[in-house]
This record gives structure tokens, C-alpha cells and sequence, in this order.
């Protein structure tokens, strides 16, 4: 097999193959052997005629499609491997000749990971964020705990909707008197304020009571999924069946001893503190390298594959569509109920999506020039705290990382020593912080390694 590499630009390659003829005969023969058994031929039984005779009665064409997968299949991969190239997704194929007694020759156009001049990444300028955890922070922690444990009931009769409320109602929407799919619902539970139902909607319902009915009135979005209702007026009954409220419990060693393994409300808090410094700790090292990629980011120069895009953005949806079902919430309804489609979800991604797959392909051009590599030893550390994670109760759990999650190990393994490189060389300028009102928030400086 001879292959020929033509470089098209820095992101796409051209490889034109050429197969021996011996080979695109066993092809022939092996597609032959798959399909004479479905191919009638007058004078034989069904399977049963010869290779000569079927290429009489069908030509030989009839048995090029398969061939070709089998050439193709073969061929393509061990064309691949011999030049070298980093493919990253599916080759565009075109066959230039295929004629019994002759060599088969292809070409494939297929997008490479992209060349690009790695910029200087030792002596970066960048903000070390270090945050500091105050009591306040321990008691905005306990208000939330306090929340988590409340418990929901029904107001006292005669009270009405209020924000944060639960109104159960039952709801019938119509546009132009006609109903529509997806806008009637019964003992629904609603909480005032959320912004679940478009414009405003739950606003209408303050001030109602139990029993009361109202027809509310809202205007769909010009731009709603449900394109026969999108722009349009609609009137929904709704009846308040019932009014609920959390109703939380008193903050004393009570409550600590009822929530945790603690006996007192002091202890809690000396926990809850704990974790919070541990958080702040893990935050400033994320933003730290979130700002020690996004420095070398922006003075490098790159020409990303489209695809290594959309796969990134793929992997996102993926994990969002993931996490809205822990709340109980399809992608149908998220759509539904935000007026979005599929094509605003990925645009909502596009620009942090492509932010990964450039620090990414930073990350793994600084591996290969400082020739960084993970020992048995780092995998074996970094699988025992995974480990830890889970309370070290899966006894398995290690040799199954070492075994089955062994490249992503070593990506995490290595691309720690990648930052831990940047942040040894750089200029860093501390820069203290409050975790204030920032509990909970995820860091989407788009550094995680994919």
C-alpha cells in the first residue's frame, strides 16, 4: 500500500491511497462469498453458483460496494498510522479507481488536529484570587441548611398567594379560544416568583386565595419553541387549589443534632467552616489556572476544527441535559418552559466550547515539548484520593480506575503538572476575595481538560 499526504491547511489533510490489486481481488472474493447466497442465477441453487458465473450473469459490479467497505476498513486506519496524522473526525471519502485486475485508489479529506506556534508559557502575568471565608459565610451556610430542612405545609385558611409561596393549581391555556399541546395541567405545583411559566404569569396569581379563580393573561415570546403559539396572546384558567409555605426550624443544638453527626450548633458551624475553607482553597487553585490558561490563550493563534467544536459542545449538552433530570426536568420541558430550541442550547455553549478545546490543545502541545508523563506511582496516588472520595468503601474501586479509566488518569495526572509548570514561571499578583454570595458557584472558565 503506497500513501501520499497532501496538506490542505492547517486544520485539513488529503491522503490518497493506493491498494495493491491482489487485495481489492481478496475483497472481491470476500464479497463474493457474503452475498452469492442471495443472488438467483438460473441453473444453480440459490449460494450455490461459482464466481465466474455470477460475475457473467451481474457483472462484477454487483460486488463492489462491499468490497470497497472491506478495502476501506482495512485500508484507511493503516493509512493513518503510516502517515502519522491526528484525525478528528470521520474522513470525507472518494474513490478515484476501482476496476477488477487493477490497484484501488482512494482518496480522504479528514480535518487533523490543527499546527499552530506555540506561544512562550513561562513567565505569565496573571491573578492569584485568594479568598477569605468570614463567619458570615458559616451563617449564610446554615441558612441554607436551615432551608433544605424546612418543611413544606399548607397556609391557614383564608391566606392568600404571596411570592415564594406554592400555589397547587389547576391551569387550562388557549390561544385564539383553541387549546394547545402542553397548556393545561391539574394539581400543579407552582412556586411564585420562580419564573417556570412565561412573563408574568405567577405575578397574576398574588393575591388569590384558596378556591378563587382567575383567567390569566400572558403573551408568548416572538422567538417560543412551539412555533403555532410563539408570539401570540394567551388566557389560561387557573384555580388555586392550595397555598403552601416552608416552615423552617429553630437554629439552636437541636437543630445540629437532628442535621449532622454533631451534638452542638458550635461544632456544626466549626465543620461547615472547614469545608468552606477547603472550597475556597479548591476555587482560588481553579481560578488561578483559569487565568494562567486564558494568559497564553490569548496570545496564542489557533485555527480550530469545526469539529472538535461541536464535539465539545456535544459533551456540554450532554452534561447539562444530565443535570436538569436531577431536578426532575426533561430537555422537552427545559425548551418548553425557557422558549428555546436545540440550536440556542449549543449557541449558549458555542463560545465556552471553544474556549476548552484551545486551552486543551495548549495543555497537550506544553505535555509533548516538556515531554510530560505520568509515573505507576502519581496514578496510583491520584486513583487512592478518587478513592477517599467515596469514603474508600468500593474495594475495587482502585485497580478499576488503574485498569479501565487508565487515560484519564493520566490526562489529570499530567495536566496538574502542566499548571503547577505555569504557575512556578509566572508573575502572580494576590488578590484577596470574599466567597460571599458566591456558594455553590461553578467555575466555567472553560480550563477542564476533555
Amino acid at each position: 500500500m503506497n500513501v501520499t499526504v497532501e496538506k490542505l491547511d492547517a486544520k485539513k489533510v488529503k491522503l490518497e491511497v493506493t491498494v495493491e490489486a491482489a487485495k481489492l481481488k481478496e475483497a472481491i472474493m470476500k464479497s463474493y462469498k457474503k452475498n452469492v447466497k442471495n443472488l438467483n442465477v438460473q441453473g444453480f441453487r440459490k449460494g450455490k453458483a461459482p464466481f465466474a458465473i455470477v460475475k457473467q450473469f451481474y457483472g462484477v459490479e454487483v460486488l463492489f460496494d462491499d468490497a470497497t467497505d472491506f478495502l476501506l476498513n482495512e485500508a484507511y486506519p493503516q493509512a493513518i498510522e503510516e502517515s502519522g496524522i491526528k484525525p478528528i473526525d470521520y474522513p470525507q471519502i472518494d474513490i478515484k479507481q476501482m476496476e477488477e485486475g487493477e490497484e484501488f485508489i482512494f482518496t480522504a479529506e479528514v480535518e487533523v488536529y490543527p499546527e499552530f506556534d506555540l506561544p512562550e508559557y513561562k513567565g505569565l502575568e496573571a491573578v492569584h484570587p485568594v479568598y477569605v471565608v468570614t463567619d458570615h459565610e458559616v451563617d449564610h451556610e446554615l441558612e441554607h441548611l436551615m432551608e433544605k430542612n424546612g418543611r413544606i405545609e399548607s397556609k391557614e385558611e383564608g391566606a392568600a398567594v404571596e411570592m415564594d409561596d406554592i400555589a397547587v393549581i389547576n391551569f387550562d391555556g388557549k390561544v385564539d379560544g383553541t387549546p394547545f399541546e402542553g397548556g393545561k395541567g391539574e394539581n400543579f405545583e407552582l412556586t411564585i416568583g420562580a419564573k417556570m411559566f412565561i412573563g408574568d404569569f405567577e405575578d397574576q396569581l398574588v393575591g388569590l386565595k384558596v378556591g378563587e379563580k382567575k383567567v390569566v393573561e400572558v403573551t408568548f415570546p416572538e422567538d417560543y419553541q412551539a412555533e403555532e403559539v410563539a408570539g401570540k396572546a394567551a388566557e389560561f384558567d387557573v384555580e388555586i387549589l392550595d397555598i403552601k409555605k416552608k416552615e423552617f426550624p429553630a437554629m439552636d443544638d437541636e437543630f445540629a443534632s437532628e442535621v449532622s453527626e454533631f451534638e452542638t450548633l458550635e461544632e456544626l458551624k466549626a465543620s461547615i467552616k472547614e469545608g468552606l475553607l477547603k472550597n475556597a482553597e479548591d476555587r482560588s487553585k481553579n481560578e488561578l489556572q483559569g487565568n494562567l490558561i486564558k494568559a497564553l490563550a490569548d496570545k496564542a493563534e489557533i485555527d480550530i476544527p469545526n469539529a472538535m467544536i461541536e464535539n465539545s459542545i456535544d459533551r456540554m449538552v450532554k452534561d447539562f441535559e444530565q443535570r436538569i433530570q436531577q431536578q426532575g426536568i426533561s430537555m422537552e420541558m427545559y425548551l418548553q418552559m425557557t422558549g428555546q430550541n436545540q440550536d440556542t442550547i449549543r449557541d449558549m455553549f458555542r463560545e465556552n466550547a471553544t474556549s476548552v478545546v484551545k486551552n486543551d490543545l495548549l495543555i497537550e502541545a506544553i505535555m509533548e515539548k516538556e515531554g510530560i508523563v505520568a509515573t505507576e506511582e502519581e496514578l496510583s496516588v491520584k486513583a487512592d484520593e478518587i478513592v477517599a472520595m467515596y469514603g474508600g468503601q468500593m474495594a475495587d474501586l482502585k485497580e478499576m480506575l488503574l485498569k479501565n479509566n487508565k487515560k484519564e488518569l493520566e490526562m489529570e495526572v499530567t495536566t496538574a503538572k502542566v499548571f503547577e509548570l505555569l504557575k512556578e514561571h509566572a508573575t502572580l499578583t494576590e488578590e484577596e476575595k470574599s466567597t460571599a454570595h458566591n456558594h455553590g458557584q461553578e467555575d466555567h472558565e472553560g480550563h477542564d481538560h476533555e
